[in-house]
């Protein structure tokens, strides 16, 4: 066999990758026509057939899926090995780019970036996304880190994510400074009206079973799915409240709000996302490691 010829296949990865052929030919700025002649050559050279074609789509053959799984390989690594020249020469000081879920708490991700802020040799990009995007911005090497409140979990063989529980927060019934009720729960909050966290939340679960637990119906007067606007509508509503006390830290501290007390076994947690590589950042294994001793959590 001849040898692999790495052009053809970079057009064949971008192909592969692509919703059809015309929409790669114009990411790889050639014609279909061109574009077409290259896959061909590269089949002719492997001899073997990478696409069939049904109807107007082009669908990988089986050979063409362990092909597409070597590609993906070689040029996420080639990318991978560019990125980590361009961002971590000594000489030129290091650049990193993180990523946070969008609805995450800004008191929490303002806690996890304050070494970076500390550092005279590490700066950073930090933009806020929803999950899709940050996934998509790590599996490209747009992102060095994405931060979520949740683990996630890998659907398909070609893509494993690393996911590092990095802080446990408290949760707890927050409402206007001044304004605890004299009774414990539930006595004291049966005329009470509630903002809580959309559903299909640890957080929101949490708040239920405890409601159930002590069988109490919560009047609910809104859901939050944003953990920044729930935090407005805490301090400014005069409604109580289910929330990390780190969320609204500041609020509490001004006597704004209060901590009426704790959901017992009720915690949001935030995860460090990553990727496998072969060429570790170590200012994001540095963050990582300094934010798990910083909130006490283990390996």
């Amino acid at each position: 066999m001849s040898r692999l010829n790495y052009h053809h296949l970079y057009y064949f990865w971008q192909v592969a990758k692509s919703p059809s052929l015309t929409e790669a030919a114009e990411q790889l700025h050639i014609s279909q026509s061109a574009l077409s002649a290259q896959i061909k050559q590269l089949e002719s050279s492997l001899d073997v057939a990478l696409f069939v074609r049904q109807g107007r789509k082009l669908v990988l053959t089986d050979v063409g899926r362990r092909v597409l799984a070597y590609a993906q390989d070689i040029f996420n690594t080639g990318e991978e090995l560019e990125n980590f020249l361009q961002k971590d020469t000594v000489a030129q000081g290091q650049h990193i780019t993180l990523g946070v879920q969008s609805n995450l708490s800004r008191n929490f991700i303002e806690s996890f970036i304050e070494p970076l802020l500390q550092s005279e040799h590490v700066s950073f990009s930090l933009s806020s996304r929803g999950i899709t995007d940050l996934l998509n911005g790590l599996v490209n090497h747009e992102l060095d880190l994405a931060l979520t409140n949740r683990p996630i979990l890998s659907e398909s063989k070609d893509t494993s994510w690393q996911n590092q529980l990095v802080a446990r927060q408290a949760v707890a019934i927050i409402g206007p400074y001044g304004q605890k009720p004299d009774l414990p729960f539930p006595e004291g909050y049966r005329d009470k009206k509630w903002i809580v966290p959309g559903k299909n939340t640890d957080i929101r679960s949490a708040f239920e079973s405890f409601c159930a637990t002590h069988q109490y119906q919560p009047d609910i007067k809104a859901e939050v799915d944003d953990m920044a606007m729930l935090r407005l509508l805490a301090r400014d509503s005069g409604y109580l409240s289910v929330l990390p006390t780190v969320v609204v830290k500041d609020e509490i501290q001004s006597q704004q709000l209060q901590d009426y007390e704790s959901i017992p076994q009720a915690f949001e947690s935030f995860y460090a996302i990553t990727v496998p590589r072969k060429f570790a950042v170590q200012s994001v294994l540095d963050l990582i490691k300094t934010a798990m001793t910083t909130y006490d959590v283990k390996l």
